[in-house]
């Protein structure tokens, strides 16, 4: 494996340890506050409403998230090539 694909393979893992990390805070933070907040709503309507917007947040913001780590993954190449290739030439101006 070439240095190039080193580097791009580094990015990319370090994107989906970022992303992985992005989406556990989300539903802790979701599923906390539902937790914290669930004794003082008093409708069983509201409650319901309430549990599914939170499920339709936590859904519809995983899928995005998996959505853009697919297309990193099909395209990192390209995403990541391109991110070495001008990092590299900034260094080089610099130095």
């Amino acid at each position: 494996m070439s240095d190039l694909q080193q580097r791009i393979e580094a990015l990319y893992r370090s994107d989906v340890r970022g992303s992985v990390l992005l989406i556990v805070c989300l539903w802790a933070t979701i599923l906390f506050v539902l937790l914290m907040t669930w004794t003082y709503i008093p409708d069983g309507g509201i409650k319901l409403v309430v549990a599914i917007a939170a499920a339709a947040v936590l859904i519809f913001n995983t899928a995005a998230i998996l959505a853009m780590l697919n297309h990193y993954k099909e395209d990192k190449d390209f995403i990541y090539g391109l991110d070495i290739k001008n990092a590299d030439a900034a260094r080089n101006r610099q130095s």
